[in-house]
């Protein structure tokens, strides 16, 4: 049964390729069915076509941003693109100008809020520390995982975190580790342990995991000793 996935997917399908034969899922999710594969492209496709719609309506917001505007409303608006950055960083398809025409929208906003904040060199570093953080915050969204982990309707369970970081790519998992704090990371580290150690006796773990763990691992000792 051939089933043909999309070249750029979102991230329902991408959850669903995650658990395609890997044993660090229960076993009735290891497989897909055609039907159940156009549900999640469908899926995403619907979440792609809202969105294109509020981004639409978020564009004209921007547009229309007075340059007397209420500080209270530049900075909804502001907080509003940083949103549609991370939403447009789990959808299918290439999403790149739609990114890119989000930081140009940024930029514009935090012109605003720089000029209401002129003459004041407090408020003008916490901005520029906002940018760096929020530049910071958009490298770490090119890794679908991240987008996928932070989205408030994720398709990864609590349950399912463990499996996750130990199935995807180095740069994905080192990216995604940014995200937890000290205490989640304890607790990611030792349910991913248990999860390999149920699955030694049934032979050897998948590619790269124990390599996650390793990173898992690292990222926890950072943590722990303020690094």
């Amino acid at each position: 049964m051939t089933l043909i996935f999309s070249q750029r997917p979102g991230r329902h399908e991408r959850h669903l390729i995650r658990k395609l034969d890997n044993p660090l899922f229960p076993e009735g999710q290891r497989t897909a069915s055609p039907q159940r594969l156009l549900d999640a492209q469908e899926r995403d496709h619907d979440e792609l076509v809202e969105f294109i719609g509020a981004f639409r309506a978020l564009v004209q917001r921007a547009i229309h941003l007075k340059a007397t505007e209420e500080s209270q409303v530049v900075l909804e608006l502001k907080e509003a693109l940083d949103r549609a950055y991370e939403q447009a960083s789990a959808l299918a398809d290439d999403q790149t100008a739609t990114k890119q025409a989000i930081v140009k929208l940024v930029g514009v906003v935090m012109d605003a809020v720089r000029a209401g904040a002129a003459g004041d060199p407090v408020a003008l570093k916490e901005l520029a520390d906002e940018e760096t953080a929020r530049a910071a915050h958009f490298r770490l969204l090119e890794q679908p995982l991240v987008a996928d982990i932070l989205d408030p309707r994720s398709v990864i369970g609590p349950d399912e975190l463990a499996a996750t970081l130990l199935s995807e790519s180095e740069a994905a998992v080192t990216a995604a580790l940014e995200l937890l704090d000290n205490n989640q990371l304890g607790v990611i580290q030792q349910e991913a342990s248990a999860l390999l150690a149920r699955l030694h006796a049934a032979g050897p773990p998948p590619r790269g995991a124990l390599d996650r763990l390793a990173l898992i691992e690292r990222a926890l000792d950072a943590s722990a000793s303020g690094g």
